[in-house]
């Protein structure tokens, strides 16, 4: 059975600097994949890789121009106070974030309160949202030639898209619709995708950005139902093997127990963010394993040397739909997960993923890069 390669993004904001990095190793490295998957800001950099990668460009180079050019000059020197308990890094987060809660960011969000004509603009009471990402959409289709985000040519016949016809890197993003608290997935095996669907998938409430609307339906950021799309992976393609390459931007560990409510907060997000991506692996493994004993009992029922009445053999072939029913809706199996996980290098700050300064992206791309090269020297070194 082939085997599909798959790279799962999370959404965290600018954390998403740090998927960059880890991407500049993997493309440097030759290794492309068969489909890319994301929830909020790594539905935005899944969307710019697959795009890139379906025009065989330099995917790596352009993922990191849209970062630093979303980056803000944030001058240290601009601090003027003291805050003496305060390390470099929280002191440049704290302000580059107290920065972008103000003036926002040109190249992704507009503050509310620079739209005068914006709806209900003096009477806060009725806001639903405080930024607008209308720079956002204008960045990405800088970024994002949407012609190679057109829906993937298939064939007809083969209706759980197992060939691909055009050989193209197939996106999968996710959005929440607010109204039904379901998924809304956006597939480029089943549809064209445009910059309002990318945008849907990035319009996080709790930081107060605007939903999206599409076909009447109202969209916030797919992270508050999953931060790790790797079960929408394995529904929309059900039929392959899998190697997953997952990044984590938040740390699953962390030593030290929270000295202040700051730090409480701050792993209390990690923690939701982290996801349950262990547990769905775990899942999955225990249903490869009753797919597969259900293949043996269903091979030695049919063997001709099987002795069963007539009577029991007309039963069994009538569960047979079902047990292939089954088998083309869950018989993909994980066959590798390669888990790149950011480290907290400093002390804990709740601001790090809304730090836009070229300070914190910069290093978050180097952190990214230097971590997957580490990964996956050991992974060569594994003799499996």
């Amino acid at each position: 059975m082939d085997i599909e390669t798959i790279l799962v993004l999370q959404g965290g904001g600018s954390l998403g600097a740090y998927e960059c990095g880890v991407y500049k190793a993997l493309y440097k490295r030759g290794i492309e994949f068969d489909i890319l998957a994301g929830s909020s800001i790594g539905a935005i950099n899944a969307s710019i890789i697959t795009a890139a990668q379906n025009s065989e460009k330099n995917t790596s180079e352009i993922l990191e121009s849209f970062w630093l050019t979303l980056a803000e000059n944030i001058n240290p020197s601009g601090f003027n106070f003291e805050i003496p308990y305060l390390s470099f890094d929280k002191k440049m987060a704290l302000w580059a974030s107290m920065q972008s809660s103000f003036f926002g960011n040109s190249k992704a969000f507009l503050p509310k309160w620079f739209s005068p004509g914006s709806p209900f603009y003096f009477d806060p009471s009725n806001w639903t949202y405080l930024y607008d990402l209308t720079p956002l959409r204008k960045t990405l289709k800088g970024f994002i030639e949407f012609e190679n985000l057109k829906k993937i040519t298939t064939d007809k016949n083969d209706n759980k898209f197992d060939k691909n016809k055009s050989n193209s890197a197939r996106l999968i993003v996710t959005s929440t619709d607010i109204q039904k608290g379901e998924p809304v997935i956006f597939d480029n095996a089943h549809m064209d995708i445009d910059v309002n669907m990318i945008a849907a998938c990035a319009g996080y409430p709790f930081y107060g950005l605007k939903w999206t609307i599409i076909d009447g339906r109202y969209l916030w950021d797919g992270s508050l139902l999953t931060n790790t799309p790797m079960m929408e992976v394995m529904r929309a393609s059900p039929l392959k093997n899998k190697k997953l390459y997952i990044v984590d931007v938040f740390p699953r560990q962390q030593e030290e127990i929270p000295s202040n409510m700051i730090e409480v907060w701050h792993r209390a997000r990690d923690i939701m963010f982290m996801d349950k991506t262990d547990t769905n692996i775990e899942m999955l493994k225990i249903s490869e394993k009753y797919l597969n004993l259900l293949k043996k009992m269903h091979d030695i029922v049919n063997s001709e040397d099987a002795k069963i009445d007539q009577s029991t053999r007309d039963k069994l072939n009538q569960l047979d739909s079902d047990y292939r029913s089954l088998t083309q809706s869950h018989g993909a199996a994980i066959m590798d997960v390669v888990r790149i996980g950011r480290k907290e290098r400093d002390s804990h700050y709740l601001f790090e993923d809304a730090d836009f300064s070229k300070y914190r992206i910069k290093r978050l791309i180097e952190e990214g890069e230097k971590d997957a090269e580490s990964k996956l020297k050991r992974e060569k070194n594994v003799v499996k």
